[in-house]
């Protein structure tokens, strides 16, 4: 029995792993490329100074090695309070690190925002049991001490938004539609990119589990299974496998209480599913909750061939934060 149990939870890590090896190559080449061919001139960056302001790096939230954020706080310490915006990083729920958004948090808040970046235990040999939901409730857990180290600091937090790219949009969805009522502070919004944000095997084109037989199902389960930190063992398209998904899945806390939500996906991904995107999108319109969804038409995960339409994303992200969490 031991010996199953341990064979099991092997397939689970090992769909895992195939997942995220697809993930890396395809979002990390195109992060790559947009860092070293900046198309924008520089729109979305900031020269960072005192005069903009300062960071704080390695602040612990909890025993895990990983349980860190940094702090970016704008230079202007006289207001009586602040919005906090926070950016969770990409890497397929295995690599990356904070410290690779420091531009957009700097950028964030040279607008007037305390801005952080947090780090989650990832998926890895040393970690064969972290998951999609392991990972949500360590960005849950962090929150309350990225909003009580900005006080100690000088910067009340009063409102938040939450954002990230690819994995840390999926971990952004789930903070804002899952755990927005028991925030610290009220959340305002939430942005980001090619975060998935539902598990339909009909959806996962990318990986064949649309074909329907035994070994197409199996996957699907072992690698779902691998995300949600659990066997899935319901049929998929009933109410009982929603709710075994549900912890992983933003698409099924959406309501008509949901925050607004700002997004950008790409039609080719390969890494996420694009029809998982259009679920997402169908579910923010029939609930009536502000939205605006940009479609890269001619992208892949890492949107890097619409550069006008990533460009419009970028410049109404300050337009919601104007919208939604203005500066006071």
């Amino acid at each position: 029995m031991r010996k199953e149990k341990k064979a099991k939870r092997k397939g689970r890590v090992m769909w895992g792993f195939i997942y995220v090896a697809v993930f890396i190559a395809a979002f990390g080449g195109s992060i790559v490329f947009k860092m070293k061919h900046d198309p924008f001139g520089g729109e979305f960056k900031v020269n960072w100074d005192d005069s903009v302001g300062r960071t704080y790096t390695d602040t612990a939230y909890g025993e895990g090695e990983a349980n860190k954020f940094d702090l970016y706080l704008p230079a202007d310490d006289s207001r009586s309070s602040y919005g906090l915006v926070v950016y969770l990083h990409a890497g397929g729920f295995t690599s990356g690190d904070k410290s690779g958004d420091s531009e957009i948090l700097e950028w964030l808040c040279s607008k007037g925002y305390v801005t952080a970046g947090i780090n989650y235990t990832l998926v890895s040999d040393d970690h064969p049991d972290a998951s999609v939901y392991s990972q949500s409730m360590e960005i849950k857990e962090s929150i309350p001490h990225v909003i009580a180290e900005a006080e100690k600091l000088g910067y009340p937090i009063d409102e938040m938004s939450i954002s990230g790219g690819s994995a840390g949009c999926c971990l952004a969805l789930l903070y804002a539609y899952r755990d927005a009522e028991d925030s610290p502070v009220p959340v305002k919004m939430v942005f980001g990119a090619v975060g998935p944000s539902s598990f339909y095997p009909e959806d996962w084109k990318c990986y064949g589990f649309d074909i329907g037989n035994e070994e197409s199902d199996a996957a699907a389960r072992e690698m779902f299974g691998a995300m949600a930190g659990r066997e899935i063992k319901s049929e998929f398209g009933t109410p009982e496998y929603d709710e075994e998904m549900k912890d992983i899945s933003a698409l099924l806390w959406i309501n008509e209480n949901s925050v607004p939500t700002l997004v950008a996906y790409g039609k080719y991904d390969k890494v996420q599913p694009f029809e998982g995107s259009q679920r997402l999108l169908k579910a923010l319109k029939d609930n009536h909750v502000p939205h605006d969804y940009y479609l890269c038409e001619h992208s892949g995960h890492g949107l890097q061939n619409d550069n006008k339409v990533y460009g419009e994303y970028m410049r109404k992200i300050p337009e919601y934060l104007d919208t939604y969490m203005p500066v006071k």
